[in-house]
């Protein structure tokens, strides 16, 4: 066999259909594996850029009703820790305002408001993260299932020839092979991937509840300073 037959192009072509649909599925799989990434490292850029902002704001010594009138005017596209100080300002303002004298009562109620918008921006955060880990798990199990099932096809069909030559054995089995470096191909981003974007997201979501403590520090203190005027 001339050299030229074992171009990796050549060498997929002639794969057995097995083998072939294999290294789709795994070409489908890096393909999506890929856009998770673009997307997740858009999102969690802009996540952090929004809660530097925010922070930078909050912490400018701005009122604090004027910060939520803000807020309130967008907020159909609040993100991150706008959202949690707009939830927890909002349900601070009607529980203050329904006459509760009960600072413990108040403050417990703001304090889950925004533990509820806290969730949901971590599991929007998260979003496709499983995904990119089930990719990286089961993709070289896949590679291997068509690796293992090339090679045994090749020795089968070597079985019927007298004299089997390394020039007979080596395409077949570097058939195989492709499908085990894709399986790698597609895992390998997926994993580093992953535990990137897992560690981004747990320092957000650890900035969050930090703010979200500040936060209702200050609170705390607005409704211990009303008490002791009266």
């Amino acid at each position: 066999m001339q050299p030229a037959d074992l171009s990796f192009t050549r060498l997929i072509l002639d794969a057995s259909p097995l083998v072939q649909i294999v290294m789709l599925i795994l070409l489908g799989m890096s393909i999506a594996s890929w856009t998770i990434i673009v997307q997740r490292t858009r999102a969690l850029r802009e996540a952090r850029f929004v809660a530097e902002q925010f922070e930078e704001r909050f912490w400018s010594g701005i009122d604090l009703n004027r910060l939520y009138q803000e807020c309130s005017a967008r907020r159909d596209d609040l993100l991150g820790v706008e959202l949690v100080f707009y939830s927890g300002f909002k349900e601070f303002a009607r529980l203050h305002n329904s006459g509760i004298r009960s600072q413990e009562m108040v403050m417990d109620g703001t304090y889950r408001s925004m533990r509820v918008s806290l969730s949901r921006e971590v599991e929007d955060l998260e979003a496709h993260l499983p995904t990119l880990a089930t990719i990286g798990s089961i993709s070289p199990y896949v590679g291997l299932f068509g690796t293992v099932w090339g090679i045994m096809h090749a020795f089968v069909a070597l079985a019927a020839v007298k004299n089997a030559t390394l020039s007979m054995v080596a395409p077949p089995i570097a058939e195989a092979l492709i499908a085990t470096a894709m399986g790698l191909f597609a895992a390998i981003p997926a994993v580093v991937a992953f535990n990137r974007f897992s560690t981004k997201v747990e320092k957000l979501e650890s900035s969050y509840i930090n703010f979200m403590d500040e936060f209702s520090t200050i609170l705390n203190r607005q409704i211990a300073g009303k008490q002791g005027d009266h």
